[in-house]
């Protein structure tokens, strides 16, 4: 029950902190260096460390009006576990994905 309780609420915080660079992603003038930053503070504040963040646009080179920004944020669940030693999801990648919109003016 504690393993599977504690996947429900990192699963959780991981969507709400790719939420959360996807939206900082989409101001025009921002970059990825920022986007990442505002993703491991939002962990940081939930008590994780060590996801991998990623951002990536449907632009080649630079994102422009409609173009799509994505934050992919992943961890292992071995490493946000409350358990010494997971029984059941120990080897279980942890991802999570937001896609927004640039808010750039055409």
């Amino acid at each position: 029950m504690i393993e599977y309780g504690r996947m429900v609420m990192v699963q959780q915080i991981l969507t709400n902190a790719s939420r959360e660079g996807a939206r900082k992603a989409v101001i025009e003038g921002t970059s990825s260096t920022d986007v990442q930053a505002a993703v491991q503070q939002y962990l940081t504040d939930a008590s994780i460390s060590g996801a991998t963040v990623t951002v990536t646009s449907t632009a080649p080179v630079a994102p422009d009006y409609a173009d799509s920004m994505t934050v992919d944020v992943e961890i292992p669940f071995s490493q946000v576990s409350w358990l010494p030693t997971p029984m059941f999801l120990g080897s279980k990648q942890m991802t999570a994905s937001s896609t927004m919109r640039k808010e750039t003016v055409n």
